[in-house]
């Protein structure tokens, strides 16, 4: 499919996003399904990064969790773009919150150290799940909305995202701290019920579903599906370069593993009654409210300044890069808690903004055909290198490195992408000019 001409700039404002949840019953309920579980998921974020802290006193334990939550969705992508492309995404977003719920109370289970291997398996379980569930929710976005409200969706579902981290993070420090872990397990896995509950809720039509012969097992490792996928990119060069545009996010998994750390070492919360080891969660989850923070008011901003542009949909894609090399180039210096926070917001403001301008792009530009697959990739390649990274960044610091400098240092590198993604943008309006030159 050709990218779809440009029309005239649609005003993104407050009330765009009203006129959305009111008007859009499907969407609403969508919606509401992401704020239920998303708080829920931070709130257990925080328990299971401390639980790995306090059980085993290593970095490398929270990295390699995070590892385990993120790679997965890179090595079952292909067959979980299969199977959003050819049966009901809505009954795939339901099967994979409800079997959610039990992955996340069985973490109950984990009450000393000998029991702390039973934490990775459980991840790895909860990640596969994710990995057949996202793809699934951004390849109905356009089904569920018209195009001139992708980028309005998207937008809502980011600051949402990022109102929800700001929130579950702040918020779950302290019931963290005056409920215990137990509790925020049993909030965390009754979300995903609540949230397919909702989904249950959605009535929509899916022509891939409707157009497909039934999935068998056989199917999920039959490959041409997946080489028809990429001839479908290699075909599209906006898809080309948009696919890989989240993977250049480099910053977000040192990111986890950073603020677990600082707000341990260098920032932890003096309070009175509260213990040194809660007041260091307390201090990891502002660091984590400062980037839920930043992520929501980055899109807020920079979408109204995009509208539905294309042109500007990639130029913010590079600001966005801009913003988290200024931000996290400046943590590692860092004096307290209050200014790491403002780091953290600036480069967060950056990163969100580059995450929902490539969705929005891929969203515009993808056949309904083809959706699943792509998001599928999308995802698995950005899953890619933020395992990678976090995997890194555990290394480093259990050697002995500051996690300051490795805070400038993740800065630096995200000159790379921007500096791709520039020349990119270059190539393609060269491109656009030679096409545009009309024969004398």
């Amino acid at each position: 499919m050709d990218p779809q001409p440009e029309g005239p700039a649609t005003s993104i404002s407050v009330l765009a996003y009203l006129r959305l949840l009111r008007e859009n019953r499907n969407f609403r309920r969508l919606w509401l399904a992401q704020i239920i579980s998303e708080v829920g998921d931070w709130f257990y974020t925080l328990a299971i990064y401390s639980l790995l802290l306090q059980l085993t006193g290593r970095a490398g334990s929270v990295a390699l969790a995070l590892v385990l939550q993120v790679l997965p969705q890179t090595l079952v992508g292909p067959a979980a773009g299969i199977v959003n492309d050819r049966i009901s995404r809505k009954k795939v977003m339901i099967a994979a919150d409800v079997l959610r719920t039990v992955i996340v109370f069985a973490m109950l289970l984990v009450r000393s150290r000998s029991m702390v291997w039973l934490v990775y398996p459980l991840l790895l379980l909860e990640t596969i799940m994710a990995a057949f569930f996202e793809p699934a929710r951004n390849a109905v976005i356009p089904s569920v909305t018209a195009r001139e409200d992708v980028l309005v969706a998207n937008t809502l579902s980011s600051a949402t995202w990022s109102v929800n981290l700001l929130i579950g993070a702040s918020a779950g420090g302290v019931v963290m701290a005056l409920l215990g872990r137990d509790a925020v397990f049993v909030l965390n896995a009754l979300s995903f019920l609540f949230s397919a509950f909702l989904i249950k809720g959605m009535h929509f039509n899916e022509p891939h579903a409707d157009a497909s012969h039934p999935l068998g097992v056989s199917d999920l490792f039959d490959f041409s599906p997946i080489f028809d996928g990429i001839r479908y990119v290699r075909e599209h060069p906006r898809l080309r370069t948009v696919v890989f545009v989240k993977a250049g996010e480099l910053m977000i998994g040192p990111s986890w593993v950073l603020f677990t750390v600082m707000g341990l070492r260098y920032f932890p919360v003096h309070l009175r009654g509260i213990d040194p080891e809660r007041g260091a969660v307390l201090g990891m989850s502002l660091l984590l409210g400062a980037r839920g923070a930043g992520a929501v008011i980055g899109p807020l901003i920079a979408a109204r300044w995009a509208s539905d542009s294309e042109d500007r949909l990639s130029l913010g894609i590079f600001l966005g890069y801009l913003g988290v090399a200024v931000g996290y180039g400046l943590l590692g210096a860092a004096p307290n808690v209050w200014l790491a926070c403002l780091c953290v917001m600036i480069g967060h403001c950056g990163g969100s903004t580059v995450w929902v301008f490539s969705t929005t792009l891929l969203q515009l530009n993808t056949d309904d055909r083809f959706r699943g697959r792509v998001f599928a990739a999308d995802l698995g390649f950005s899953m890619f290198t933020i395992a990678v990274g976090a995997y890194v960044c555990g290394i480093f610091l259990d050697s002995g490195h500051s996690a300051r400098i490795i805070a400038s240092t993740t800065g630096l590198l995200m000159l790379v992408p921007a500096g791709l993604w520039f020349l990119s943008i270059r190539r393609r309006n060269a491109s656009n000019e030679i096409r545009n030159v009309k024969p004398a």
